[in-house]
């Protein structure tokens, strides 16, 4: 593809007692507009006997968005948010200065065969933003912006493009768009695209000049905006991105900060048990060294 930088493959990552695909960060390329962490989560057959359990972890300095295919997760947050996401809702969770929550399989799913796939992202917040209160929203799917155009079924998930805004309450100039197609179809959307653009392809495949590119990719593209593209029919694809922050971020376990000196505040509150509590749960991810 002329207009493609890079091209970065999905590699296999450890959370704890759960595999996922880590897409970002990159050694040459550790964000995209405002993204910082990209995590692919199965798909997973799980049995009855086996569950997603994430104790309760730290956060400072981003967003989560978590939008799930398949299966469901309870988020449970020091806030006293309580709350199911379900395929095509969107959990945002603003951490600002601190959060804590934890995620696990739902008690109507704990005794039954099931599948748990989806993507976890992170979203680093502006510099004036980092000490923010926290926040949680959550988005049902029918109140994602979509619509259909030439065959492509689009959905803006979070941002701002196609003259269109999610109600996803984001904090910086971004997007997060998904394309799918049932039908092979040519798709030209450079011109409503701002800042650094990347485009992940879930499934099917997406062509360009003499150019193939297959699914678990993430192609980066070399300015603004991604030149047209060709979906293989059965396509599935995520194009997100947005104006990158002049300041350099850093990432150390669950915290993201313009600040190193925040980031080690946050590791010595982790450390004391000093975060707020997820009420009713009393275990907790303990800090790595």
């Amino acid at each position: 593809m002329s207009n493609i930088d890079l091209i970065i493959e999905e590699r296999a990552a450890d959370i704890g007692n759960f595999m996922v695909g880590r897409l970002l960060p990159f050694r040459q390329k550790r964000m995209v507009g405002p993204f910082a962490f990209i995590d692919h989560m199965g798909p997973a057959k799980m049995t009855a006997k086996e569950n997603l359990d994430v104790p309760p972890h730290p956060h400072i300095g981003l967003s989560t968005l978590t939008f799930l295919f398949e299966g469901g997760i309870v988020h449970r947050d020091s806030l006293g948010t309580e709350v199911e996401i379900e395929p095509g809702a969107v959990n945002w969770m603003t951490a600002g200065r601190g959060i804590v929550h934890s995620e696990r399989t739902p008690q109507r799913l704990r005794s039954k065969d099931k599948t748990l796939h989806g993507l976890q992202i992170w979203v680093a917040l502006p510099e004036s933003l980092e000490d923010m209160s926290p926040q949680f929203t959550h988005v049902e799917k029918n109140d994602i912006p979509f619509w259909i155009d030439n065959g492509v079924e689009i959905r803006l998930i979070a941002g701002q493009a196609f003259g269109k805004s999610s109600p996803v309450p984001v904090h910086s100039e971004l997007y997060f768009i998904e394309l799918k197609c049932k039908e092979a179809a040519t798709v030209d959307i450079g011109k409503d695209l701002h800042g650094e653009s990347a485009l992940y392809i879930l499934e099917g495949q997406v062509k360009n000049e003499a150019h193939s590119y297959d699914p678990k990719q993430i192609l980066i593209a070399k300015d603004a905006s991604l030149c047209s593209f060709t979906m293989k029919a059965n396509t599935t694809v995520y194009i997100f991105g947005g104006k990158p922050f002049p300041e350099e971020r850093h990432i150390h376990w669950n915290f993201v900060s313009s600040s190193k000196a925040k980031i080690q505040k946050a590791r010595d509150m982790w450390k004391n048990q000093e975060f707020d509590k997820v009420p009713g749960e009393t275990d907790f991810v303990p800090l790595p060294n």
